[in-house]
């Protein structure tokens, strides 16, 4: 053993070469115990492909030992040599010491094979050997939390909560938390979240949400305000703060917020977006446009973005600020219906009536059942005098709306007129 000591003097020296040398140069003359003990420092020091050849050397010499087994796996599985490692825990027997340990460490392979159904088994076949063990509870909990079936992890991690709050630095309460808010029961996810002492800003942000589903935009905005608190720099705590001063009628909270999320994420759209609509509320039209036109920027078919630049421009009568905006979308590549519409309807505002037939005709295609939009279509076509296309326009807005008696009338007209 002294030269194995000698060999941890130097790797402690930061002398890495010559201890795993002067290791390797004695591993020939070294005991059963000695190698164990240099294939244990080996895997603390990383040096893995050396540790697994020792313990499967030992491996050969003692096939029923499952510590060897157990600690082999390991290695394999750090070398991402799942098969092997699945294969030597299979080995272990019912009645061995180590078998609720193998059953463990299998069901954890098996989730990361994405095998979750065998993964329960194993865990569940551990449970009925041992059905104290905390370990095997948070193993099931953590198994269903990753797929989604939170009211099954519900079950095992109230389990662990009287004998303690954490397991493997995992908040139980945490879990429970998310669980209940996953489930759709905030009020309980709340309580949980009020029991956690915690100063990590996911948990508050999470905290937070949850507070918000509950209704509680009080306490979600607190929540929020001690994230940013904490991290200046967590850039999805702007946008949920910001929306929810909005929602709670502190539009000056609002606008400010967003403007300091912008600072810390100068690529996050939303925040751009919300900056734009808290400027027009305190009619800050230039800064308005500003915002919004920047988050476009971003995303070039961001519609919610494009619709309220489009509305914004209506209330200036900036029929041609809406004609360059639509334009300019389109020709990044961004399509859509809606924009076809609002450039036809301003071209007819500034009287190019032949551009505004095209945008019309092209929207058509795609809007062919929005009564408002037949409507509107039918009424331009009898302006311009095309009588014959405005009819089965109208006709089809009738169709969906038969109890317009307005419309009715005054496509009998068009009728007769055509007659006549």
């Amino acid at each position: 053993m002294e030269t194995i000591m000698e060999a941890v003097r130097l790797m402690e020296s930061k002398q890495s070469e010559k201890a795993i040398q002067l290791l390797e140069d004695y591993l020939p003359v070294a005991n059963e115990d000695e190698k164990y003990t240099i294939a244990d420092l080996f895997t603390q020091w990383g040096f893995l492909h050396e540790a697994r050849d020792i313990l499967s050397d030992l491996l050969q010499q003692y096939p029923s030992e499952s510590e060897l087994k157990i600690m082999l796996a390991d290695i394999y599985v750090e070398l991402e040599d799942d098969e092997n490692a699945i294969h030597l825990l299979n080995e272990i027997e019912q009645d061995d010491p180590d078998y609720v340990s193998a059953l463990i460490q299998l069901a954890d392979l098996y989730q990361t094979q994405g095998l979750f159904e065998v993964a329960e088994q194993k865990l569940l076949t551990a449970k009925q050997i041992d059905p104290n063990e905390v370990v095997i509870d948070f193993a099931l909990g953590e198994l269903l939390f990753s797929i989604g079936d939170y009211s099954k992890a519900i079950i095992y991690y109230q389990k662990i909560i009287p004998k303690t709050k954490e397991v493997a630095n995992i908040s139980i309460n945490d879990r429970l938390a998310e669980s209940y808010a996953a489930s759709g029961e905030y009020e309980l996810a709340l309580s949980y979240y009020q029991d956690i002492e915690s100063e990590n800003p996911d948990t508050m942000f999470k905290y937070g949400v949850t507070a918000y589903q509950a209704d509680r935009k009080d306490i979600a905005i607190k929540a929020w305000e001690h994230v940013i608190e904490l991290d200046n720099y967590y850039h999805a705590a702007y946008t949920r703060l910001s929306n929810a001063y909005n929602e709670e009628h502190m539009p000056e909270e609002a606008y400010a917020t967003a403007i300091k999320g912008i600072e810390v994420d100068e690529f996050n759209k939303e925040l751009f977006f919300s900056a734009g609509v808290f400027a027009h509320q305190f009619n800050k039209v230039d800064e308005s446009e500003k915002w919004v036109r920047k988050a476009i920027a971003l995303d070039p078919d961001y519609k919610e973005a494009i619709l309220f630049l489009i509305e914004l421009f209506k209330e200036q009568d900036n029929f041609n600020g809406i004609i360059e905006l639509v334009t300019e979308v389109k020709g990044t590549g961004a399509d859509d219906s809606l924009y076809e519409w609002e450039i036809a309807k301003a071209y007819n505002e500034i009287e190019s009536y032949s551009d505004a037939l095209n945008h019309y005709k092209e929207a058509y295609n795609s809007l062919n059942q929005d009564s408002d939009f037949l409507k509107e279509y039918g009424y331009f076509l009898t302006e311009e005098g095309r009588i014959n296309e405005a009819i089965p326009v109208l006709k089809s807005y009738l169709d969906q709306e038969p109890v317009d008696g307005e419309v009715e009338e005054f496509l009998n007209r068009l009728k007769q007129t055509k007659r006549s």
